[in-house]
């Protein structure tokens, strides 16, 4: 009598945060056919046949690693609110870490350039983390913390870093609520910054498929790398871009005057906190993503792909017929 042998169970990986990030990355290693668990305090999330949700305190090392025992990976895609970055960051970047220790998962951080000093152009992972501010300086700290871990020995641990993300669920960003809105009206787009300075904007699926592969290939571990992104444009030529996608003429774009920004940051936090960033969109921001293209053989989605996707997630949103989160990696 042969006995038919038993499939292998899949890995697991543990998604921690359900907002874009959390949410594309949570697909994409669904799509692979790993097993998913994303940890959120509500135990929301993706509803999908292969990704379990769950309640947990991230910034509890302990109950993490109760929830991630056994997985083959941990990653950080939580979202803490911009105004509250120092106070909410270290704890969240605290218990994750100790998670790792705990399971021996391996630790995936989103992150951003925010580390590198201003007027580096074209940032790499070889550039050196010269924060400009406190602000800054926050998650520059976070890796720093997980490489001494890794070099220790404690943990492997690698970070993605991307520049601004644009795409279907991506409202509070260059590609944003502000300046959807009036481009799909036909009506100014007010952008912050120099809207002729060139900027790098990272597609979210690029960003879920960098986490994924980061999170399941050996080399990823003890170093950063950078999302593959598209060549860097203009505001005022992005913003041509995504009218056209849409069938519209080229809008006009231009800055918000600094008076103006003043006065909305004394009614808005989140736009008062952009003052310690006001460098990345006043000069050229660029970075190169040329080292994670070479050794995992990943490109950035193109343009007219990219930009179809994001206006048609827009134009349902502002119809009055939210959309989920749809991904190429769903």
């Amino acid at each position: 009598m042969s006995i038919a042998p038993v499939p292998p169970v899949a890995p697991l990986h543990v998604v921690v945060g359900a907002g874009p990030v959390g949410t594309a990355t949570a697909l994409e290693l669904a799509r692979r056919g790993l097993a998913v668990r994303v940890v959120t305090r509500r135990g929301t999330g993706p509803i999908h046949p292969g990704i379990e949700l769950v309640a947990a305190d991230a910034t509890d090392g302990a109950a993490l690693a109760a929830v991630a025992e056994g997985a083959a990976a941990i990653y950080n895609c939580a979202n803490p609110a911009y105004t509250r970055w120092s106070t909410d960051w270290p704890p969240l970047a605290a218990g994750m870490l100790d998670a790792a220790r705990r399971t021996g998962a391996g630790l995936v951080t989103m992150s951003n350039l925010y580390g590198y000093a201003p007027g580096t152009l074209p940032m790499t992972e070889t550039s050196p983390l010269a924060p400009a501010n406190a602000k800054c300086a926050v998650r520059a700290s976070m890796w720093e913390a997980a490489l001494a871990a890794h070099e220790a020995g404690d943990v492997r641990a690698t970070e993605a870093r991307a520049s601004d993300f644009f795409g279907p669920g991506v409202t509070e960003a260059i590609v944003g609520r502000l300046t959807m809105k009036p481009l799909l009206a036909g009506r100014t787009v007010r952008v912050l910054g120099d809207p002729a300075a060139l900027h790098s904007v990272t597609y979210i699926d690029d960003v879920a498929t960098t986490l994924a592969t980061l999170g399941t290939d050996e080399r990823s571990w003890g170093r950063p790398w950078h999302v593959p992104t598209l060549p860097a444009i203009s505001q005022r030529d992005l913003f041509g871009r995504m009218a056209a996608a849409a069938g519209r003429p080229a809008p006009s774009v231009a800055r918000i005057p600094s008076a103006a920004l003043r006065a909305l940051g004394l009614v808005s936090g989140e736009l008062r906190e952009l003052r310690h960033v006001a460098y990345q969109t006043r000069h050229d921001f660029v970075m190169s993503s040329a080292l994670t293209e070479a050794t995992f053989g990943l490109a950035p989605t193109a343009w007219d792909r990219a930009l179809v996707a994001t206006v048609g997630w827009w134009r349902g949103q502002l119809d009055g017929r939210p959309l989920e989160v749809v991904s190429a990696a769903a």
